[in-house]
């Protein structure tokens, strides 16, 4: 239907990263504001980099995509931000997300496993957030835009995310995904992946 996800995913080069590479990117790593990982190459080599990011007080962001039923524990302690939609949560937690109020229990689930800071996206509903500061969850709208390809949204958004957690922190939480709801709300109005946003003229002067 309109505007709902069809993932096909071809790993390839991807799983050929291994730790000898994360080893020569050591330093590039250990220097940089935010690291973020996913699943598409080896969960040991992701996990690794999130320790190496944490030990040098680098601020983790994990997508956790595409998801395990049985992720190693140690990524949820690991992560300072997880950042899964409605179907990786539900392969995590057993919790099918339907609604906002399923998306609560999700999040509150994964921060009894150790995460920090949890953010469920739910597509046109935008996100959810909650974290052990806030346990009180928030519900961050997206604006309504007619979908065409929604391939590459979550990543969208999770890239925005990356980038004012770098250069913005001073932004409040909710105001990071507020516009990275924007970015991947632009992601989505165009067919295919590689997006056009930076060189938009529609886009909003507030976004960065």
């Amino acid at each position: 239907s309109l505007g709902q996800n069809v993932i096909v995913i071809v790993p390839g080069a991807n799983l050929l990263l291994n730790f000898e590479d994360l080893k020569r990117a050591s330093d590039v790593i250990c220097k940089a504001r935010v690291v973020v990982c996913q699943l598409e190459i080896t969960p040991a080599v992701s996990l690794e980099a999130l320790k190496m990011a944490r030990a040098s007080g680098v601020k983790t962001l994990f997508n956790p995509a595409p998801a395990l039923a049985d992720l190693d524990p140690q990524f949820y302690t690991y992560s300072d931000i997880f950042c899964c939609n409605e179907t990786e949560a539900e392969i995590l937690t057993g919790i099918p997300v339907g609604n906002l109020e399923d998306a609560e229990k999700v999040g509150r689930m994964l921060l009894e496993r150790g995460c920090k800071l949890v953010i469920v996206t739910l597509g046109a509903e935008g996100c959810m957030m909650i974290s052990g500061d806030e346990p009180i969850p928030k519900h961050v709208p997206a604006g309504k835009v007619r979908a065409v390809d929604t391939t590459g949204a979550g990543d969208s958004f999770v890239g925005a995310l990356a980038f004012y957690l770098a250069y913005y922190p001073k932004l409040s939480m909710e105001e990071m995904i507020r516009k990275s709801n924007c970015v991947a709300s632009v992601s989505v109005q165009a067919p295919g992946t590689q997006s056009s946003y930076p060189y938009r003229k529609d886009l909003p002067q507030d976004l960065f």
